[in-house]
């Protein structure tokens, strides 16, 4: 069953995003996409919040990067709400791992959906000039905030889903960096929030 969250979608976008789930639930067991436990609740605890991201992004984007891809949360699912949207234009999913990297190509092919996948570390791609870098459940904010400044277009943002010591991660990063921050309630996780921040500079 799928989330109310998710209910503003259309049908042919669910059923995208179905394929998405169907293929996480086969391929988990074989290559640990995401936790085990947290399959059983993939719609509320993965699609959903992968969800708010994109409804939480500025306006239209043309490029979104999205690293440490893993399961495709945000990235993918930002790509097929892309279809029905029309932003982002193209999402770049960043995934050093290659059996994570055949999954994501397979569920791109699936509907079609705006989506390409480098197999690289994140610190060693050339910068990506994107209008949104995301990730979730990477790093500490600081490091985060490094690989924003390098993949980062002008005026870019970088949206990470942060846990319920979000407050303490952002202190720790003010220390390394100077930024202009958003804080958004996470819709499905209590206590945890979406940090959106623009203007990265080392401090």
């Amino acid at each position: 069953m799928t989330p109310d969250a998710l209910s503003g979608v259309s049908r042919e976008t669910l059923e995208r995003l179905g394929v998405l789930a169907g293929l996480l639930e086969r391929w988990t067991p074989r290559i640990n996409l995401v936790s085990r436990s947290s399959v059983a609740n993939l719609w509320a605890r993965h699609i959903a919040d992968s969800a708010h991201l994109h409804a939480v992004a500025p306006g239209a984007v043309a490029h979104w990067a999205d690293l440490g891809s893993g399961g495709g949360f945000p990235g993918l699912v930002v790509a097929i709400l892309s279809m029905e949207s029309g932003s982002p234009g193209r999402v770049t999913l960043v995934e050093s791992d290659h059996r994570k990297c055949a999954f994501l190509r397979t569920v791109i092919r699936e509907p079609g959906a705006p989506a390409t996948v480098r197999a690289a570390r994140i610190e060693e791609l050339p910068p990506l000039d994107a209008g949104v870098v995301s990730a979730r459940a990477l790093a500490p904010l600081g490091d985060l905030l490094g690989y924003a400044e390098r993949h980062l277009a002008a005026g870019g943002t970088g949206i990470f889903p942060k846990g319920a010591s979000w407050q303490k991660d952002l202190e720790d990063a003010r220390r390394q960096w100077n930024f202009t921050h958003r804080v958004d309630k996470s819709e499905t996780e209590p206590g945890s929030v979406i940090l959106s921040v623009q203007g990265v500079s080392r401090a």
